[in-house]
């Protein structure tokens, strides 16, 4: 009987022993992926910085500070990107602020009100719009969206907003016949980011413990007081890590945005005027560059856009993060 059990202690440590280094090179593939992962990073961002340098040293800091006349003038040579920097800020926080609720009412609806028979294909439905390639929703902007949904929304807006301070230039016309503006961009960068901002908001719910709904409604609270007292405040850093996911998306969209914002370099601040945005000036005018301060400039202009979308994809990663390791300590407590 000893001496079964010696042998059979001995067969484990044998089979811990290949265990272990059947680990070891997966383990070390692994590492050199995340190391690649790192390096390629880094290799885009000097890659960015270094072809970058002509328009960095000759325009400095002005080329990305706000002025009364911003220029953008290829023939002699003065670029300026706050135009794009701007165009690109105001089309992103506006289809923000219009994605927030809706994408919330999604994913409260599909983590906690939605019947289990409904709710894959609801979820299948949702993140089947993230899969659509940007330039189908170009061309459905140009063709259906922008004359029968834009054009009309934009004159009743610059209609209703027209005797209001401040609003009145937001919204000022006139819009363009064909619809094409800051806010069709805007809305067409809605529609995009939604299933992002959903999914994300849905798992949240999700990682939320049931003790926290149980214990809610035990002290009497209704389902609602229940989502928007206790889910809501408790995944709050997980659902703003989904609209900066969401505002990163926003901020990088190149084809849907370039065929539906005017692609016009104005000093108006209102949505409903033609604009650009960092993305669609490089789209276009980058392979037509007729000098190599031109190159240089939009070089630049992507390496701004790729340090602030590294930016606010590592803090969104973060927040989402924070809500997963709160959820696993309550778990273990």
């Amino acid at each position: 009987m000893e001496k079964s059990l010696k042998t059979n202690k001995q067969k484990f440590k044998r089979l811990e022993k290949m265990i272990e280094h059947g680990d070891r090179p997966w383990q070390g593939l692994l590492i050199i992926i995340a190391i690649s992962v790192i390096l390629l990073m880094a290799a885009i961002g000097y890659m960015l910085w270094k072809d970058s340098s002509q328009s960095r040293v000759l325009f400095g800091i002005r080329f990305l500070l706000p002025t009364s006349d911003p220029s953008w003038d290829p023939v002699n040579d003065d670029f300026q990107a706050w135009p794009f920097i701007f165009g690109t800020l105001l089309t992103s926080l506006a289809a923000i602020v219009i994605a927030l609720p809706i994408s919330l009412g999604i994913g409260i609806f599909l983590a906690e009100l939605c019947p289990h028979w409904l709710r894959t294909p609801l979820n299948w439905l949702v993140e089947l719009l993230a899969a659509i390639p940007s330039v189908i929703y170009g061309l459905w902007g140009i063709f259906v969206f922008l004359p029968k949904v834009v054009a009309p929304v934009g004159a009743g807006l610059a209609t209703t907003f027209a005797n209001i301070p401040i609003l009145d230039q937001l919204f000022k016309g006139p819009m363009p016949a064909s619809g094409s503006s800051r806010l069709a961009a805007s809305l067409i960068l809605t529609i995009m980011i939604i299933p992002t901002i959903s999914a994300i908001s849905r798992d949240v719910f999700l990682a939320i413990p049931a003790s926290q709904r149980e214990a809610a409604l035990a002290l009497g609270a209704t389902r609602w007081e229940m989502i928007y007292q206790v889910l809501i405040p408790y995944g709050l850093s997980g659902i703003l890590g989904a609209l900066i996911l969401g505002l990163g998306r926003a901020l990088g969209e190149t084809m849907a945005v370039t065929m539906v914002i005017g692609n016009s370099i104005e000093s108006s601040v209102s949505l409903l005027r033609p604009g650009y945005t960092m993305a669609s000036i490089i789209a276009n005018e980058f392979a037509e560059a007729v000098s190599k301060l031109h190159s240089s400039s939009l070089i630049e202009i992507g390496l701004v856009l790729f340090f602030l979308t590294l930016l606010l994809n590592s803090l969104a990663r973060l927040l989402v993060w924070n809500v997963a390791r709160k959820t696993r300590m309550e778990v273990r407590a």
